[in-house]
């Protein structure tokens, strides 16, 4: 058996989970802590403080997904002032083999440690084993990623594709899109501007200030609070999961227009990503927010948009769709990318 450290290191949050590993893919949990990132200097007073209350001996192997960029086995938190080394970690920690990745990544890896009760089925698809896999993950940005099979396991490759250009398909979508432009003085808007937490605030704003529908008193307010403190790290009001709660409730009906338009988007998205890479081993809907607004990703237009590309409708019919449902998914990646190293 091999003892191993999995962490999702987040700017808000770090969790940290030992586990022991045989050859096989399965792992037995042994301890497991969640601490405030923002509380420590640095990750290793974290992990030193994890080991102690877990009372073990030292893991052999430990894999750290990253919210944040990784380059060359270095990483700086985008949302906190860590700057981790892998080669500092093995020292002042004493393990021998620690691996950084990304969040998404590790997200890419936890799909194969999933089971059937962690997803929810979309669409079933025509599942081909040995074929691509695709994520795509609406959150705080947008995360995109793909999996191909390399012998007997699979690689894992991030992507930038949540930066490419948002597409729109429709007269709201081309308004939305000059509304973003005109109003951030930009020449060109992200998809991720549109598919995100980010976004389903930017589509509310724009519905809003089209006088589309009356707003609510209650998520008025929210979003007032949030534009007043533009530009302080620290929010006190989340308007995108307001704005959703109240969509998903049916209580707010410019909040169901926001969420609608969003999951349209998200839906096109998803199936521009699904024609690029053909992933016929599934496309993965990960990230924070789908599962928050399942019933409107079922009974709204998600399938309709990621299907609805002309001549091409037969093929992405045959691709399966999942939501992940397990929110600790980039952990259990975390775990599977540790005990390949």
């Amino acid at each position: 058996m091999t003892l191993l450290l999995a962490g999702d290191i987040g700017g808000t949050k770090t969790i940290l989970r030992l586990v022991e590993t045989s050859n096989s893919p399965s792992s037995d949990t042994i301890y497991q802590e969640t601490y405030h990132s923002g509380d420590y200097p640095d990750l290793v007073p974290i992990v030193q403080q994890f080991l102690v209350k877990a009372n073990t001996k030292i893991p052999q192997k430990a894999c750290f997904a990253i919210a944040g960029p990784v380059v060359q086995n270095t990483a700086k938190l985008t949302n906190l002032a860590w700057f981790l080394d892998t080669e500092r970690l093995q020292q002042e920690l004493g393990i021998p083999q620690i691996s950084l990745i990304n969040d998404f990544a590790a997200v890419g890896y936890g799909i194969l440690g999933l089971h059937k009760q962690d997803l929810l089925t979309l669409q079933a698809g025509k599942c081909q084993p040995d074929a691509p896999i695709a994520i795509i993950g609406a959150g705080t940005g947008l995360g995109q990623g793909f999996l191909i099979k390399q012998g007997h396991q699979y690689q894992v490759f991030p992507s930038e594709g949540g930066h490419a250009d948002f597409a729109p398909r429709k007269e709201l979508e081309f308004q939305l899109l000059k509304y973003l432009l005109d109003k951030h003085d930009i020449q060109r808007v992200s998809v991720e501007r549109v598919v995100s937490g980010q976004g389903i605030v930017a589509i509310y704003q724009f519905l809003r200030d089209r006088k589309v529908a009356t707003e609510s008193p209650d998520i008025a307010q929210i979003i007032r609070t949030w534009e007043q403190e533009a530009g302080q790290e620290e929010k006190s009001v989340d308007p995108g999961a307001a704005i959703g709660t109240a969509a998903v409730q049916k209580r707010d009906r410019l909040s169901e227009q926001t969420l609608q338009l969003f999951i349209d988007a998200y839906g096109a998205e998803a199936g521009n990503l699904a024609l690029k890479l053909l992933p016929y081993g599934g496309l993965y809907i990960a990230g924070g927010i789908a599962p928050k607004i399942l019933p409107l990703i079922q009974n709204s237009g998600f399938l309709l948009s990621f299907t609805q590309k002309g001549r091409m409708r037969p093929l992405l019919e045959e691709i399966p769709v999942y939501v992940i449902l397990n929110p600790q998914v980039g952990l259990i990646g975390a775990a599977l990318c540790a005990a390949r190293l």
